[in-house]
C-alpha cells in the first residue's frame, strides 16, 4: 500500500511498507526541470544538483562521501527537463541518518566560492564528455531542432557560457523560486519505521516558501521539424529522428509505450529485424518515447557507416511507411503488452524502483495506481488505440539530426 501525508507546509511524503526487505530507499523529488529555466538560467538546475554535494555548514564534501561509504549507502541525484531527485538506499537501520545527511543537503548547503569554482569545471568536462559521444550529442542537438524557441530544447547541462554566470547568490534565487515545500516530494520505500516517518516530518514538515516561490508554468511549445548536421571525425554516422507525440497524461500513454516496443523498443521489433538482423545495416538501433506533461516525442536512432547511412535512413523511412500504411498485427500487440507487463512488474522488485515510481506519481500524477490497475490499463491497449497513434505520430513531419565524417 501506498500511502501519502501532506505536511502542514505542503511537503508530501508518499510512503510504501515492504516488511521483506531490510534496506530503505528515501529521494527528494523537487518539480524543478530545465525547462522551468530562463535562457540565462540554462543549466542553473543541474548545477544545483552538484552543488548540494559539495558540503554544508555542518559536514564538507568529504564528510558526505565518508559516512555514507562506512554505512554501506548509496547517494546520487538526477537532473531532468522536469523534475530533480536527491537519492540514497541504505540498510533500514541507518535510514533516519541517510535522511538527515539529505536535509542537512538540502537546507544548509554554503555554496563555497572554491566549491563553486571547482564544480564549475567538472560540470564544464561533462559537457564536454556529451559534445565528445556522438550518440549523445546527436540527440542533444535534435532537441534543439524540436523545440528551438524553449527551454525543451535547450541542454540540461548547459552550456559553457551559462556555467560561467552561476554564482551562489543566484543559486539562492532559484531555489527560493522552486524548492518550496509545495514543489516538494519525499518518497521512501522498504522497512520504515515510524520513528523515521517523524524524523521526516521534523526535518521537512515546517520549512516555510519564499515570498518568490513560483509554480511551474508550462508552455505548450511547438513542435518544429527540420533537420541539423553536424561534420566531424567520426568513424560512424548517427542520425535521430523524431516525431511529435503525447504528453506523459495522455490517456494514451500505454498504447504509445507498445507503439514503440513494436517499432524498435526490443530485439524483436520491426527496425531491429529488419536493420541489423536482415541486413546488417547497424549494431546500434532502437526507437524510445520521450513524455513530458504537455509534449512528448518519439524518436528512432540508428548508427552506420557514411557509405550505408543513405541506406539506413532508407530502411528507416520504409519500415515507418510499411506501418503507417498496414498498421502492427494483432500478434505483434499482444507480444508487446506483455512485454511491457513484465517489464513493469519486474522493474518494482526493488526498494529503489518503488520509490523512484511512487515519488514520480505524486509529483506528477498526484494519483497512485496499484499493480493490478496498470495490468489492467495495458490488457486494454487495442489496435484501435495504437492505430490512432500511428496516424497522429507518424504522419507528422520530423525533426532530424545527423553526427558524421562528412555531408
Amino acid at each position: 500500500m501506498v500511502q501519502v501525508h501532506t505536511c502542514q507546509n505542503g511537503v508530501r511524503i508518499v510512503s510504501e511498507q515492504i516488511d521483506h526487505v531490510r534496506s530503505v530507499a528515501l529521494g527528494i523529488f523537487v518539480n524543478a526541470g530545465s525547462r522551468y529555466e530562463l535562457p540565462e538560467e540554462n543549466g542553473i538546475t543541474h548545477f544545483i544538483e552538484h552543488m548540494l554535494f559539495k558540503g554544508t555548514t555542518t559536514r564538507s564534501a568529504r564528510q558526505i562521501a565518508e559516512e555514507f561509504d562506512r554505512i554501506g549507502g548509496e547517494l546520487n541525484a538526477f537532473t531532468s527537463k522536469e523534475n530533480t531527485c536527491y537519492y540514497a538506499k541504505v540498510l533500514d537501520h541507518h535510514a533516519e541518518l541517510a535522511v538527515t545527511i539529505l536535509a542537512d543537503m538540502f537546507f544548509n548547503s554554503t555554496f563555497a566560492e572554491e566549491e563553486l569554482e571547482k564544480e564549475r569545471q567538472v560540470v564544464l568536462e561533462e559537457i564536454l564528455m556529451s559534445e565528445d559521444a556522438p550518440d549523445d550529442d546527436v540527440h542533444e542537438k535534435l532537441w534543439g531542432v524540436m523545440y528551438p524557441n524553449d527551454a525543451l530544447g535547450r541542454p540540461i547541462l548547459g552550456t559553457a557560457a551559462t556555467l560561467k554566470t552561476f554564482t551562489a547568490d543566484a543559486i539562492r534565487k532559484y531555489m527560493d523560486k522552486h524548492y518550496g515545500p509545495e514543489s516538494v516530494v519525499i518518497s521512501i520505500a522498504g522497512n520504515i519505521s515510524s520513528q523515521l516517518m517523524q524524523t521526516i516530518e521534523d526535518l521537512f514538515g515546517h520549512y516555510q516558501p519564499s515570498p518568490h516561490a513560483m509554480a511551474p508554468v508550462l508552455t505548450n511549445p511547438s513542435f518544429y521539424p527540420g533537420e541539423i548536421t553536424k561534420i566531424r571525425d567520426t568513424e560512424q554516422a548517427h542520425v535521430a529522428i523524431s516525431y511529435p507525440a503525447i504528453g506523459v497524461k495522455d490517456p494514451d500513454m500505454y498504447s504509445f509505450i507498445a507503439l514503440n516496443n513494436i517499432i524498435g523498443g526490443n530485439m524483436s521489433s520491426r527496425l531491429f529485424q529488419e536493420v541489423r538482423e536482415e541486413r546488417g545495416l547497424a549494431y546500434s538501433i532502437f526507437s524510445y518515447q520521450s513524455c513530458y506533461a504537455d509534449v512528448g516525442a518519439f524518436t528512432i536512432y540508428g548508427s552506420t557507416s557514411r557509405q550505408q547511412l543513405a541506406q539506413l535512413q532508407h530502411t528507416i523511412d520504409a519500415t515507418l511507411l510499411d506501418i503507417v500504411a498496414g498498421g502492427v498485427t494483432e500478434e505483434e500487440l499482444d507480444n508487446a503488452k506483455e512485454q511491457l507487463k513484465g517489464s513493469f512488474v519486474l522493474g518494482l522488485e526493488g526498494t529503489g524502483a518503488r520509490m523512484n515510481r511512487n515519488g514520480t506519481s505524486e509529483l506528477v500524477h498526484r494519483k497512485h495506481r496499484t499493480v493490478d490497475e496498470v495490468l489492467k490499463s495495458i490488457d486494454a491497449v487495442s489496435m484501435e488505440s495504437v492505430d490512432r497513434l500511428i496516424a497522429k505520430i507518424l504522419k507528422a513531419e520530423p525533426a532530424i539530426s545527423i553526427i558524421g565524417p562528412s555531408e
